[in-house]
């Protein structure tokens, strides 16, 4: 009996101490078997979500800790002292970092507004919670990248992700399509490529400023002043600068507009409930700050000091005001004579717009500029000379094709053609204070892949300009509905 017992004794060592593969997976218990199991079969649904098979090779992660144990996760739990007391710290920020990363990812993430673009509606300050599910979920195209930085870790002012892999275009099903009226967060379209020093305005529009100054190859005299601009960086779609705007034309419609007025396939839409325009206001002398305030005018917007009409003299302010409020500064006693809107007082050169490789061409300025189509996913666009210049950097830049025009003939990847059949939506987009809006109107159309989401509620709203004692914090404002004129159905048809 005594020699069997040890016999039994030997082999249950011996089984212990198997770390072959056959050893690993008969040492694994039923119950982490069924664990195994049922995080396998999420683990493949997310896979089939992702739309990317590669993935797949992170289930060989998967199996190792829950089966074989290979890599010995758990080697400083062994461990006493200071090396188990930091490396369980490293292990909860690791997993603090995983959790933000497939929450800011898959789920949604914080938005701070930075300018008036679309005040009344949001204001400067307010910091958003934005919902990446209505429209579906984006795939990471840049999926190794820190969670907490957009594109620039701070302090060490270097990148905050890694270039490659770069993983294609894809997103999860949504709740609903983008509709007229939503207010969306997406990546800047022109932000692809930044100068560091000079970041706003982009690379294109110091290129078109440089061209209307006269410089005959502006690309290079970049590059030849580096104290200026800086480096040129080229970044991906995801790690671009967020932007919010108003969703005003969906692909596939006409879009027009003309003095101010915005026509969706020949039929004029409404306008924000807080729209606001730039006004010349001719003043006698300054207006007090705490009047502005009261008004809801930042200091940005209003200036401080009025300016002076370099021909007359005449002292004004260039202020964008609702029509409520217009209606208020003008019986204001410096006030001396009737508002002007900014568009209509030749005050101002509005020309640089859409398209900003042929500005000049096209002549449009931001309250004025011509039909044209909006392209959309699956739909085919006859080219022509005329509406080249609108449509190349989509076709170019968004869609990946080699385009160049000869004369009357367009080349697409090499090949002469007149059509062109788009392989995603496009949108164009608008701020609610449309004279301080740098919005489509300057850089064209929004492509579905650089969509974000759409905010849903304001977290907290602070107004720079006030004190903590002075009505910082916007309580009025907290949990609010960021877009009221949605909810209220006045953008239906």
């Amino acid at each position: 009996m005594e020699n069997n017992d040890n016999k039994i004794t030997t082999v249950q060592e011996n089984t212990d101490t198997d770390n072959s593969f056959l050893g690993r997976l008969r040492r694994v218990k039923p119950t982490r078997w069924v664990r195994f199991g049922l995080v396998t079969a999420v683990f493949i649904f997310w896979v089939v979500l992702m739309g990317n098979p590669w993935l797949l090779f992170l289930w060989l992660l998967i199996a190792d800790i829950y089966i074989t144990n290979y890599v010995p996760w758990g080697w400083w739990k062994k461990k006493k002292g200071l090396t188990r007391s930091l490396m369980a710290w490293v292990d909860a920020i690791v997993y603090a970092l995983v959790l933000i990363y497939f929450v800011f990812a898959f789920v949604g993430q914080q938005y701070e507004i930075p300018s008036s673009s679309l005040e009344k509606s949001l204001l400067i300050g307010d910091r958003l919670w934005v919902d990446k599910t209505v429209y579906g979920a984006r795939v990471p195209q840049t999926p190794i990248h820190f969670p907490l930085a957009q594109h620039t870790l701070p302090l060490l002012n270097c990148k905050s992700y890694i270039d490659n892999p770069q993983l294609d275009y894809h997103r999860l099903p949504g709740v609903r399509e983008i509709e007229r009226g939503d207010i969306v967060v997406f990546n800047y379209p022109q932000g692809d490529t930044v100068t560091l020093k000079v970041q706003n305005p982009d690379y294109y529009m110091i290129i078109d400023q440089l061209v209307r100054e006269g410089v005959r190859n502006p690309r290079a005299y970049i590059a030849q002043h580096p104290e200026v601009f800086g480096e040129v960086v080229v970044r991906p779609v995801d790690r671009r600068e967020n932007y919010v705007k108003r969703a005003i034309g969906l692909p596939g419609e006409r879009i027009r507009i003309k003095s101010d007025t915005i026509y969706i396939n020949g039929k004029a839409i409404a306008e924000p409930e807080n729209v606001q325009y730039n006004y010349i206001i001719p003043v006698t002398g300054a207006i007090e700050p705490e009047r502005w305030q009261e008004l809801g005018v930042n200091a940005d917007d209003h200036g401080g000091t009025p300016m002076r009409n370099e021909f007359t003299g005449e002292l004004f302010y260039d202020v964008p005001l609702t029509y409520a409020a217009k209606k208020t500064v003008e019986v204001w006693p410096e006030v001396k004579g009737k508002l002007v809107r900014e568009s209509e007082s030749g005050y101002y050169d509005l020309s640089g717009m859409f398209p900003t490789s042929a500005s000049a061409e096209y002549g449009w300025t931001r309250p004025n500029m011509g039909e044209f189509w909006i392209p959309k996913r699956g739909s085919t666009l006859h080219i022509t000379p005329q509406n080249y210049a609108i449509y190349e950097r989509a076709i170019r830049t968004y869609e990946g094709n080699k385009v160049e025009r000869r004369g009357d003939t367009i080349l697409i990847n090499g090949k002469p053609t007149e059509y062109y059949t788009f392989k995603m939506d496009y949108y164009w987009m608008m701020g609610d204070n449309r004279d301080r809006s740098a919005d489509s109107r300057y850089w064209g159309f929004v492509p579905e892949d650089h969509i974000v989401g759409s905010p849903v509620f304001i977290i907290v709203s602070l107004d720079k300009e006030r004190g903590f004692t002075d009505g910082k914090i916007r309580w009025n404002r907290i949990l609010k509905n960021p877009n009221p004129d949605r909810s209220s159905g006045k953008w239906k048809e």
